[in-house]
């Protein structure tokens, strides 16, 4: 039955991230009729469901005449099959989208009008350009406080939250920016085997070479459905999931993708991201690690104090019980970068062995040990002796196997088969490491999407080096990606300076 207004569906397998686009022929009778042309928003019905969509006109024959396609995440949200019948209509402006036209002219928003613009995100009612404008209007120092607490509140509101058993439920972030900073499964190892509930969702990388979830996949499953992830939980005390595959904060995920186009991070919504997420996954208590130095994600240490009585306020606003913590961030943690060089750390330090990452160990057994201050089941001042103890009996390693296991495997990591080492040209002492660079170089290799490939960094700060000494290595798992990364290398001086 194709009257004038239907189409039928042709799944044409294009993957357009989080952005719903139509595509529909440029001679097509509903484009024609209803004065459609590129880049229109278009509101698209299937039986009592509909999305907002953006037009993209094809002008060759991968469509037919009545047939219009859909890119993967619109099938997926709209819940159509091949050949279902759609129909295109035109849509309405959105009344939030005047909001953030008036937060531009310096209007302070109020949480109700926050929960709409928020509410229309996560339903996927905008386009790019108008995600980009509301994170262009809330950068940079333009959310009061009580905006940021009426974002983090509708952030939550916008998703699922979890509910666990037991009055008090912990969890650990990391504001990021430092490469190899794995501490995440050491600390949540720590923390389980003393008894408190740790839940821990973690995001694949976002522009990092890797992300907890990236790390903890190449050892066991991540993606666990929300009882899965309860039956860990009620067993082990703590599990390690993508927080993905759980959606407690749609919106964040939607904003945090335009955010890497933009290579812009909004404090005010970095601080909304991380609690909410917090939040959603059911916590009443959080420490926060914010590394500071000069390739970090913050650079001076006042930022770092700025950030962190932020963080503490907004979070005594929504019920959350905050500890942060300001650390060094002047070189990348650990010596694996990517993957599966992050997860031979992670389980050389749970392992005690001889020769594992020192700076890695410290600096997860300093974040456990907050939390069993935090949690009371060390007296203050003694969390990261106790923490250590844990570790160096080997508890916390045995507790990570078990929720491996739980999670239904324990892989143990490997190397990728091409390598190439960088060795020192001259003597001298390590003087600074441009960190972002080594992240780029771990990503050119090809981590995160090869899990095997990254960067063996072995030149710390002050390290005395010889002519001829390996500086770091080069893990990739084709020629061709190796050669980029190495080529990458030979053209950037600044990356390591032996002076």
């Amino acid at each position: 039955m194709h009257n004038h207004k239907t189409l039928t569906i042709k799944n044409l397998g294009i993957d357009t991230y989080k952005e719903n686009i139509i595509y529909m022929r440029s001679d097509c009778h509903v484009c024609r009729s209803e004065g459609f042309t590129a880049l229109t928003r278009v509101v698209v019905h299937c039986m009592d469901r509909s999305i907002i969509a953006t037009l993209n006109v094809i002008q060759s024959e991968l469509l037919q005449h009545g047939e219009a396609g859909l890119s993967t995440v619109a099938i997926k949200r709209l819940q159509v099959k091949e050949s279902n019948t759609i129909t295109v209509s035109h849509l309405q402006p959105i009344p939030s989208v005047g909001l953030i036209r008036a937060k531009m002219y310096g209007k302070e928003l109020k949480e109700m009008e926050l929960e709409q613009i928020v509410g229309d995100i996560a339903k996927g009612h905008y386009s790019n350009i108008e995600l980009a404008a509301f994170i262009t209007a809330t950068s940079g120092n333009h959310l009061s406080t009580s905006e940021i607490i009426g974002l983090t509140r509708a952030m939550v509101r916008s998703g699922e939250t979890l509910t666990w058993d037991g009055n008090h439920v912990y969890d650990k972030h990391c504001i990021g920016g430092l490469p190899g900073n794995r501490t995440t499964p050491i600390v949540i190892s720590i923390a389980a085997s003393a008894g408190l509930i740790i839940p821990k969702t973690s995001s694949r990388a976002i522009t990092s070479p890797a992300g907890t979830a990236d790390t903890m996949e190449v050892m066991t499953n991540v993606e666990l459905t929300m009882s899965q992830m309860k039956k860990v939980v009620n067993m082990e005390n703590g599990c390690l999931v993508w927080g993905g595959s759980v959606s407690l904060s749609p919106a964040d995920d939607i904003l945090i993708s335009v955010e890497k186009a933009l290579d812009i991070d909004s404090e005010g919504q970095m601080i909304a991201s991380v609690l909410s997420k917090k939040v959603a996954a059911g916590a009443t208590h959080v420490v926060i690690d914010i590394p500071v130095g000069e390739t970090a994600k913050v650079r001076s240490e006042n930022k770092a104090k700025e950030l962190k009585e932020l963080f503490e306020i907004i979070g005594k606003n929504i019920g959350l019980v905050v500890k942060v913590i300001i650390t060094d961030g002047s070189q990348p943690i650990g010596r694996g970068i990517g993957p599966a060089l992050e997860a031979m750390d992670v389980l050389s330090v749970l392992r005690n062995e001889h020769d594992a990452p020192e700076d890695l160990k410290q600096r997860a057994i300093l974040i456990a040990g907050e939390l069993l201050e935090l949690s009371e089941k060390s007296e203050r001042g003694k969390g990261v002796k106790m923490a250590a103890e844990i570790l160096t009996t080997g508890l916390a390693h045995k507790k990570f196997i078990s929720i491996c296991a739980a999670q239904g495997r324990f892989t143990k990591p490997s190397y990728a088969s091409f390598c190439m080492e960088v060795l020192s040209e001259v003597d001298g002492i390590v003087k600074r490491i441009d960190s972002r660079k080594i992240a780029k170089l771990a990503k050119l290799a090809g981590a995160p999407k090869s899990p095997k490939a990254g960067v063996l960094f072995n030149a710390p700060l002050n390290k005395q080096v010889k002519k001829g000494d390996k500086l770091l290595a080069i893990y990739a798992e084709t020629k061709g990606e190796l050669d980029y990364a190495i080529e990458y290398y030979r053209s950037q001086t600044q990356i390591i300076v032996i002076k």
